[in-house]
């Protein structure tokens, strides 16, 4: 049954649309920057930490979310919430986590890599199936009505462009690219938070009503989501460095993208923009902290399986 949050729009004209997209893309390019294609060959390297990683976030994720909505039975709109979330590729800084915390940062950059190309596909696909699974969000979607293939043009255009724009840059001017690279991923996500702050600024007395909710869900989402990155690792019995850096990329979402999406095909449905919007910052702090704690823990040297 649909409540208040559900029926809520949030306040976001396109002029901010569009510098959103801007930052994202911006995001992407810096992060592409460092992006070779000897990293795609990792899947052949080390397939089976590239594969658990990979299931982990387009696979299992998403199933787990939706047990966690079918169990929760959040409002609607947070439940379509926390399925989109699930439903997007890894964020931006974690490499810089994997890194932080001793993980395999070439793993993390390949899942990146190869996780924002299948992004275009898995993302639009993932939350159409799941969502459709849990009636309460399956309405909304109908509602909405979206167009899957414009969606996977939008994301097509937000991920694969800046990425294959970013490598060819790095192939060609490697030396400039790395100089790029620094200032790009620093300045355009400071950029992109802001954007987020101003979005929940702007909508405060909304987000003020509802933060507990959004507190707890999105906090025990990600914590789920670390958990599994962090078992899947120990079941497939991967080095413990591989298994940081899948934590991590688990974990740590594309919520950026998550907030496109939502403003473009369901403009700016309540739950949904709040949740994502929460989870762009708190991810932000969970990683971190999870980063600073292992990066204190020695790791042995293992041979990769």
């Amino acid at each position: 049954m649909e409540t208040q949050i559900d029926q809520l729009r949030i306040n976001f004209d396109n002029e901010a649309l569009w510098t959103m997209n801007l930052a994202l893309a911006l995001v992407m390019f810096g992060i592409a920057l460092e992006i070779k294609p000897s990293d795609f060959r990792q899947i052949l390297r080390n397939p089976k930490a590239v594969l658990t990683g990979v299931c982990c976030q387009f696979l299992l994720l998403p199933a787990l979310t939706f047990f966690l909505v079918w169990w929760w039975e959040p409002q609607p709109s947070f439940a379509l919430g926390m399925i989109l979330v699930a439903s997007c590729p890894g964020g931006n800084v974690s490499n810089f986590m994997s890194h932080l915390c001793g993980g395999n940062t070439a793993l993390s950059v390949s899942l990146t890599a190869i996780a924002t190309l299948l992004a275009v596909l898995m993302t639009p696909l993932n939350l159409q199936f799941w969502g459709s699974l849990y009636e309460p969000s399956a309405a909304l979607l109908t509602d909405v009505e979206i167009n899957l293939w414009e969606m996977v043009r939008l994301v097509a255009l937000l991920l694969g462009l800046p990425l294959i724009a970013g490598m060819v840059l790095g192939h060609l001017k490697p030396k400039l690219a790395k100089r790029m690279a620094k200032i790009f991923k620093i300045v355009s996500l400071l950029f992109f938070v802001f954007l987020i702050f101003v979005a929940l600024y702007n909508n405060r007395d909304i987000f003020v009503d509802y933060v507990g909710l959004v507190f707890t869900l999105v906090f025990f989402h990600n914590i789920s989501a670390f958990l599994l990155g962090y078992t899947s690792g120990r079941v497939m019995r991967l080095p413990f460095r591989d298994v940081k850096s899948i934590t991590i990329e688990t974990g740590i979402q594309n919520s950026g993208l998550g907030l496109l999406l939502i403003f473009t095909f369901f403009e700016g449905l309540g739950g949904m923009a709040l949740l994502a919007a929460f989870w762009g910052i708190w991810h932000l702090v969970s990683g971190l902290a999870l980063s600073a704690l292992w990066g204190g823990i020695p790791v042995r040297k293992e041979s990769v399986l």
